[in-house]
């Protein structure tokens, strides 16, 4: 069941509905993401957004997110031909978090954590100097049960959290901490794209990361970074980090427990920090993730969806899921702090 929006004035003419295509609003989402769908499941999806770019720039800024539903969308190479459309430059994935497969060509699989396991909201890169400010999923084959990537726009997220809150990130920023080689995340090596150490010295330097050598295998990596930011085209303020995401409240409690007391706080794979090294309380993170959930839009995959989305405005996550799932992903059009 889908409703019908209100073509708003500045919109192009390419948005008033025809026998082809009808823009729409899903009921999970009264906002966003706005739906596209292409009613005779016929049309090139990659054709529609080079044929709409202008339309695209006004619905990104509005809704942050675009949903193509319909559209004739059947593979890698398919969602390819989108993606370099939507992002012309696309982007590597550097220090990088979580695992997942390079399929060539800008093409990433989404994070392969296990089935059962939820992944919380995030900002793709948010904890780089030069994140990208384009990304777009697509779903090749939806999952039997649930398997959602859930959207929320970090606007909201902004202003659903506390003054208090707010004003303490405003002022210290936060600090990410990494440990590589310890077994419980991925390789330097993995992360950074390259077996050459002095490569990421030199990269680390340039990003502003501060690198501590421990052995052969083992790097830890520190950088502090805003937590809050202005949006590059629309100057409203948004909620742009993984403070949260990577808190040591975001663990199971009892695995918590168990990696503090044998490694300690400053040896976690992840650990997040305000700015100045002071311990973010998990009640603050617990406020931020409320934040989160209230602003979130959930909507189960269709075959052959893709979704196309400003990262500075949206943030994703994912939903477990039971049977054969493949959403995959491309990222782009560098924005540096």
């Amino acid at each position: 069941m889908l409703k019908d929006t209100i073509i708003f004035n500045e919109q192009p003419s390419s948005a008033n509905e025809t026998s082809e295509f009808k823009t729409m609003f899903l009921p999970e989402g009264p906002q966003f993401p706005i739906v596209v769908e292409d009613i005779q499941h016929t049309h090139s999806a990659a054709q529609w957004v080079e044929n709409n770019a202008e339309l695209i720039d006004v619905y990104l800024k509005q809704h942050g997110a675009i949903l193509l539903r319909g559209f004739d969308v059947k593979d890698e190479n398919d969602f390819r031909e989108v993606a370099n459309t939507f992002i012309p430059n696309l982007a590597k994935y550097m220090e990088g978090a979580t695992p997942r497969t390079n399929l060539g060509k800008g093409a990433y699989t989404s994070t392969e954590f296990p089935p059962e396991l939820s992944i919380a909201q995030h900002n793709e890169l948010s904890y780089i100097k030069q994140w990208p400010m384009r990304i777009t999923f697509s779903c090749l084959i939806p999952a039997q049960e649930q398997g959602a990537t859930p959207i929320a726009d970090v606007r909201k997220v902004y202003e659903l959290i506390d003054d208090s809150v707010k004003a303490k990130f405003a002022e210290h920023g936060w600090m990410l901490v990494r440990n590589y080689g310890n077994g419980l995340g991925p390789t330097w090596q993995k992360a950074f794209n390259t077996d050459d150490i002095e490569e990421v010295k030199k990269y680390c330097q340039q990003a502003d990361v501060e690198l501590e050598i421990i052995s052969e295998e083992q790097i830890r990596t520190r950088q502090v970074r805003p937590a809050i930011h202005k949006h590059v085209h629309t100057g409203e303020a948004v909620w742009f980090n993984h403070a949260a995401f990577w808190h040591p409240s975001s663990l199971c409690p009892l695995i918590r427990k168990e990696l503090v007391s044998q490694f300690g706080e400053d040896a976690l794979t992840y650990n997040t920090l305000y700015g100045n090294g002071d311990i973010i309380p998990d009640d603050v993170v617990e406020h931020i993730n409320e934040a989160y959930k209230q602003a979130t839009v959930t909507f189960l995959w269709q075959k052959g969806d893709v979704l196309l989305m400003d990262n500075m405005l949206v943030s994703h996550g994912r939903d477990p899921f039971k049977g054969d799932r493949r959403v995959v992903v491309s990222m782009g059009e560098p924005v540096e702090l």
